[in-house]
């Protein structure tokens, strides 16, 4: 079945210009990297799929390069931008997709973000580096089956990979934990530093997850807890680390898992099953 053309995208000027006719200077400290290779933020853009008229929530649009290329893709867009200066370019951006964009200035962390959909959208960003990995735990930590549909997000390389790893690799820890027990976390793209401006000291890449059908009998606050001691001193056995959670050195020898191994050792199913058997 073929995929519906997305509409015609207007012609648009080059995102340096927009960048240094509002002066947009990346900010340090709002942990901005700016992406304006078309091509590339165009291969970001079907990473979720097809998203013509789909619902897209994008964190930090910044300028607007991945926002471009979501809008062209058919998507309808709601941007949540902390940088006012950014403001003004978004909604020249809104004008040239008319119903199509909405934006939203504010803080990303302090916004409830599902109730601003119809649906369950896609979430779609750049994310700035400052706050990636507090956003992705708090989506993971969604009411499951979660209100948004799919997440498709840059991050660091070192922090991509630690999403993404498997058991006894020297990334797997918490993240992987938290993203894999009920969702497919895969590394979609590397992203050179090049491609950025500025330019940042490490390489980055983007990380695609789908939620999938959470284990029966599993709170998540249960199994945050159990990874956040195991992980905390990942280097000693389990019946060190896990001795101040009340219940888990008991539950370790019901379920046949042997307290002098250590965190990295554990697969995310026996993390579910050690959460399952604490209740």
């Amino acid at each position: 079945m073929s995929t519906p053309p997305a509409a015609a995208t207007p012609d648009l000027p080059p995102l340096r210009d927009v960048i240094a006719r509002y002066g947009l200077n990346a900010s340090k400290a709002l942990g901005q990297n700016f992406l304006l290779d078309a091509q590339l933020l165009a291969r970001i853009a079907r990473i979720p799929g097809n998203l013509n008229d789909a619902e897209v929530l994008e964190i930090g649009p910044g300028p607007g390069g991945l926002t471009r290329a979501l809008l062209a893709a058919g998507a309808r867009v709601t941007a949540i931008e902390r940088d006012r200066r950014c403001i003004p370019a978004l909604a020249e951006l809104g004008e040239a997709f008319p119903g199509k964009l909405k934006v939203i200035e504010g803080d990303a962390l302090e916004i409830d973000a599902a109730p601003l959909f119809e649906g369950k959208p896609h979430i779609a960003s750049n994310l700035p580096y400052n706050i990636g990995t507090a956003l992705l735990v708090r989506w993971l930590s969604a009411e499951w089956v979660p209100w948004w549909q799919s997440l498709t997000l840059m991050f660091q390389r070192e922090v991509a990979e630690r999403i993404v790893a498997p058991t006894d690799g020297e990334a797997y820890g918490r993240l992987a934990v938290l993203a894999q027990w009920r969702s497919r976390a895969t590394l979609a793209m590397p992203v050179h530093r090049s491609a950025f401006t500025p330019p940042p000291k490490v390489m980055s890449a983007v990380v695609h997850i789908v939620p999938i059908e959470a284990p029966k009998d599993v709170r998540f606050a249960t199994l945050e807890r159990l990874t956040a001691a195991a992980f905390g001193q990942r280097r000693k056995m389990l019946r060190q680390s896990l001795k101040g959670v009340n219940g888990a050195l008991d539950a370790l020898e019901r379920v046949g898992i042997d307290p002098t191994r250590r965190a990295e050792t554990v697969s995310v199913a026996e993390f579910v099953t050690l959460a399952r058997a604490l209740g």
